[in-house]
């Protein structure tokens, strides 16, 4: 292994877990750059000075470069939006929400697809061993390196499709906010299977639109924010999600909504102008931990336990 500097701490780039994603072959250090070797030759991905390795920099499909230039342009506004006090609050109730279904014991070796600034790593750094987070985004990416100082987590910039990481490596695999930027779903799917263990766990939270209200809203919002990527971000449907995940051979444990008109309200300071003046309200982190239980309570009634904003849901490899 080579250790490579990041900002404030060390890391070591884990080769094991890592492979060249056009030919899977294992990689090895060449100068500064990993290289990968095969019957057709040799290729060679380039390290940032971060030391985050630039598996997309030359092989990457189209809706990812644009997922990547979008994010490149909205980081700043993005990383704002998650400091403001009533998206800090529904967002624990969301942290909360995801924590409910995950077992207590260590998650062991741990990917994070569509990364961002590591979330999942974040929210249970001490019960993974080690982790890879996974992003299009250098900037993203580099955020993730900051905030995850010290840490035994590397982050590395690559497509979600085509995923440079080790088949059967990995225990857990969390997406949180990821799958509803990726149209090819069979395919992000299959890649999720192939890196876990048999009998490992893929925990997800997205946005979910089976109720029509929040279709018909999406729509509009999704086409009149400039944060927001229409062509490219659809939010998951369970008749469109589970049947691809059992394709793939992963098989839906827990599906379960959380948020209705609260989240509507709270949690688009990144896309709505007026969502960022609620942080100037009085008393707005009890207001929002109360919208949180009304949120909640209204997702349990009849007929709307599939009306929620938000989906978390794990679903688990097929043994072999």
């Amino acid at each position: 292994m080579r250790v490579v500097e990041d900002i404030g701490a060390t890391a070591e780039l884990p080769l094991d877990l890592l492979r060249c994603p056009v030919t899977r072959a294992p990689l090895d250090w060449q100068g500064d750059a990993l290289v990968a070797r095969s019957d057709h030759g040799v290729l060679r991905y380039r390290v940032d000075p971060s030391g985050i390795p630039l598996f997309a920099e030359q092989f990457c499909s189209p809706e990812a470069r644009e997922q990547q230039a979008h994010y490149e342009r909205i980081a700043t506004l993005y990383a704002t939006s998650l400091s403001y006090p009533h998206t800090q609050e529904y967002n624990a109730y969301l942290d909360d929400a995801l924590l409910d279904v995950i077992d207590d014991a260590s998650l062991g070796t741990v990917a994070e697809i569509c990364c961002g600034r590591g979330e999942a790593f974040q929210l249970l750094g001490g019960r993974i061993k080690r982790g890879v987070g996974v992003d299009i985004s250098p900037a993203m990416l580099r955020a993730a390196q900051a905030e995850n100082a010290g840490r035994p987590f590397v982050f590395v910039q690559g497509d979600a499709t085509t995923l440079p990481l080790a088949d059967a490596a990995f225990d857990s695999v969390f997406m949180l906010g990821g799958i509803h930027h990726v149209g090819n779903r069979a395919t992000l799917f299959a890649e999720i299977a192939r890196i876990l263990k048999p009998g490992g766990l893929f925990y997800f939270r997205e946005p979910v639109s089976d109720f029509a209200l929040w279709r018909w809203l999406r729509a509009i919002i999704y086409r009149v924010s400039p944060t927001l990527d229409h062509e490219n971000e659809r939010p998951l449907r369970h008749l469109e999600t589970v049947p691809p995940l059992q394709d793939a051979g992963l098989i839906c444990r827990c599906w379960k909504t959380h948020g209705f008109f609260g989240f509507c309200v709270l949690m688009n300071s990144d896309v709505l102008v007026f969502n960022r003046l609620f942080r100037f309200v009085p008393g707005i982190r009890s207001l929002t931990r109360l919208w949180t239980k009304i949120d909640e309570w209204t997702v349990q009634l009849p007929g709307l336990r599939r009306a929620g904003l938000q989906v978390v849901g794990v679903a688990e490899r097929v043994r072999d």
